[in-house]
């Protein structure tokens, strides 16, 4: 568990912030504040956070702070995109989605004329993963269901995509970010990552 954490000490002396900065983001909702996390150590207690995440978050809002004001940083990093629909073209000419994902989308039998945000994020998720080879065709169509069943429930809550394989038998869950899991010996965690990164990179795509 503490290697997947980063105390605040290390933080700041990592990144180069300062105490200031890094309280001031989490006032402006750029960094969350289940990110902060309280721990006993031997000088009392201490703030520790989840290291991929806010080095990662840190790094974006670093380099993206000069062309765009806190207040619209928080916009960029808030969990949801509003009221959007898009069709199968608008989708295409944004480069959200392939046709293959929209062609595998079709396999699965949820193919529609118009899209709202659960289903243009669940395609962004497709198309990422896909791209970058960290599930196949067969797994895109399980993550197809579970998404499209179950991320609404998410819509405003930090969450996390799992992809677990049990004698290769793939699943994949939906768990609220920080959720602590415990499974038996023979299962992999195949992957486990933030919604909110793709949420992100979604809403600069769209502008």
């Amino acid at each position: 568990m503490t290697d997947d954490l980063i105390s605040k000490k290390e933080l700041l002396d990592l990144t180069g912030i300062s105490y200031g900065q890094l309280y001031r983001w989490k006032r402006k909702n750029l960094i969350p504040e289940e990110w902060f996390i309280r721990k006993s150590s031997f000088t009392g207690q201490e703030t520790f956070f989840p290291k991929h995440q806010i080095l990662q978050r840190i790094d974006k809002i670093l380099h993206m702070k000069d062309g765009l004001s806190l207040d619209e940083l928080a916009d960029v990093f808030s969990p949801t995109l509003g009221d959007i629909e898009m069709s199968d073209q608008q989708l295409l000419d944004r480069n959200i989605v392939s046709l293959s994902s929209l062609d595998l989308l079709n396999e699965a039998g949820r193919q529609q004329s118009l899209y709202g945000l659960e289903q243009i994020m669940m395609l962004y998720v497709l198309e990422r993963l896909l791209l970058s080879g960290d599930i196949t065709q067969q797994e895109g169509l399980l993550l197809v269901d579970v998404m499209s069943e179950h991320y609404y429930r998410f819509r405003d809550r930090a969450s996390e995509l799992l992809l677990i394989r049990k004698m290769g038998v793939p699943t994949f869950m939906l768990v609220n970010s920080g959720a602590e899991l415990y499974f038996d010996p023979g299962v992999k965690v195949v992957l486990r990552i933030p919604l909110a990164t793709f949420m992100e990179e979604l809403k600069l795509k769209l502008g």
